[in-house]
């Protein structure tokens, strides 16, 4: 006698939703959730622009002109449309939208700042709770737990009232830290994997075509990846009529994945098709400009949180040296990959995404985040890419900054700032937790968050912070 487990396994392999990351779809009907109490925040949808492996804020929109040349480099900071407010000279784009933008200055991991490493960095500016001692233990070894506090994504995903048959939270161009190892901070984790992020994929040579990691059918069913628009319509046509029959056999997640990718409308929201090469060429035809357009593309069809984690280079970072990993964890020849590369891409896809937002009527109920693990070394060299010479920053956690902008901020303003070097945070600190504060009151949230737990226990989920006086 067949188990149920066996049917299912027939139709659809479980594990492979749980890879794929597709227990927010959130689409079976009569699974109305509990909502979180709020505060009348303007934001309907947040788009987490993460700048990964570690952006010098000194370098860009902090600079320290009058410091020690050991510490300043050789960028020079230029006006913005806000008097008094000065960014990099290769910022000319965020230079000429300053009064659409917040700017977070004082920045820093001040509890249990442990490691200085990516892991801890990413966990504590995504969730908003202080890294516990594993951390210092295990380093970038430091996988997920169940245990963790979600990220702001999932949480979020998980408080806000759905809008679209879309899932609640997507996470974009990659999964962080795969396949090596994945970085902590970005799932639900206590929450449960039912709120995990949508995953969805794309790569350099082909930059608008994204697609679902590891979901593929199982049994006698079609075994093509489902790669793209196309090929997901033909290999849900082939999905046997059976499944429909299964009723409760079918584990929850299989089927709010199903029930997603069999809509039209859902799946039309991840194709970029439509758009025209104009609006492309003024993101960028990169994959973190193709990604932007994406997350605009998203939340205007509902979707309350979107991250788009900023997808490295290595062929750019070889060139130019940055020993960086692809990204901006520039250990080496730091200012010359700012100014080459880094800068002007992400300056020429911030820029698209604010103007296209807004153009759209998308911006007061959008909020922009762009933020990262870590800031870099005030002082210029590392020791592992030849010190001075070498021209890189290390790893700085004590003192970075985040930009924020639509979804009810008050562009124009600067909160907070650090010591002459950029070293420390001198006037206002603040930390992650109040970062996340921030995010959710502008969502219209507010504490106590309470929901259950993984093992079904009230849990209070706001993180230990405050909003930020002044950017709402």
């Amino acid at each position: 006698m067949a188990r149920p487990h066996d049917k299912l396994r027939f139709a659809l392999d479980r594990r492979v939703f749980l890879q794929a990351g597709l227990g927010t779809a959130g689409m079976a009907p009569g699974l109305a959730r509990p909502l979180a109490a709020t505060a009348g925040g303007k934001a309907k949808s947040v788009i987490l622009f993460w700048l990964s492996g570690g952006a010098s804020h000194i370098d860009t929109w902090d600079m320290k002109p009058d410091s020690p040349s050991e510490y300043r480099g050789p960028f020079r900071p230029v006006s913005t449309s806000v008097p008094g407010i000065q960014v990099c000279e290769h910022l000319p784009g965020l230079a000429k939208r300053m009064h659409q933008v917040a700017l977070v200055r004082s920045l820093g991991m001040r509890k249990r700042d442990l490691t200085g490493d990516h892991h801890a960095g990413y966990y504590y500016n995504q969730t908003g709770h202080a890294p516990d001692t594993t951390f210092l233990t295990l380093g970038n070894n430091r996988k997920p737990e169940p245990t963790d506090w979600p990220s702001m994504a999932c949480l979020a995903g998980r408080a806000l009232p759905r809008q679209s048959p879309l899932p609640a939270t997507i996470a974009l161009p990659e999964k962080p830290g795969a396949p090596e190892f994945t970085r902590p901070g970005q799932f639900a984790a206590r929450l449960g994997h039912l709120h995990d992020p949508f995953y969805l994929i794309a790569d350099h040579p082909k930059p608008e075509d994204f697609s679902v990691p590891s979901l593929t059918l199982a049994g006698d069913l079609p075994t093509e990846r489902l790669d793209h628009r196309q090929s997901l319509a033909r290999a849900l046509d082939a999905l046997p009529r059976s499944l429909d029959g299964l009723g409760t056999d079918l584990d929850l997640q299989a089927r709010r994945a199903y029930e997603l990718l069999s809509s039209p409308k859902a799946r039309s929201a991840f194709d970029l098709s439509g758009e025209t090469k104009a609006l492309k060429d003024r993101y960028g035809e990169t994959v973190n400009g193709s990604s932007l357009l994406l997350a605009r593309r998203l939340v205007e069809s509902g979707v309350p949180f979107v991250s788009v984690y900023w997808r490295g280079d290595l062929k750019k970072s070889d060139k130019l040296k940055c020993a960086s990993g692809g990204g901006w964890d520039t250990h080496g020849n730091n200012f010359q990959c700012l100014k080459d590369w880094l800068l002007p891409e992400f300056d020429l896809g911030f820029s698209a995404l604010l103007d296209d937002l807004e153009s759209r009527g998308l911006l007061e109920s959008t909020l922009v985040l762009v933020t990262s693990e870590m800031g870099r070394h005030p002082k210029i060299g590392d020791v592992r890419s030849g010190g001075v010479n070498g021209a890189g920053r290390d790893h700085w956690t004590h003192a970075m900054s985040v930009l924020m902008a639509g979804g009810g901020v008050r562009g124009g303003r600067v909160h907070g700032s650090t010591d002459r070097v950029g070293a420390y945070p001198s006037d206002k600190p603040c930390g992650p937790e109040d970062i996340a504060a921030t995010v959710f009151t502008a969502l219209g949230l507010k504490g106590p968050l309470m929901f259950n737990d993984r093992e079904n226990r009230p849990t209070d989920f706001w993180p230990e912070g405050s909003p930020l006086e002044g950017i709402l």
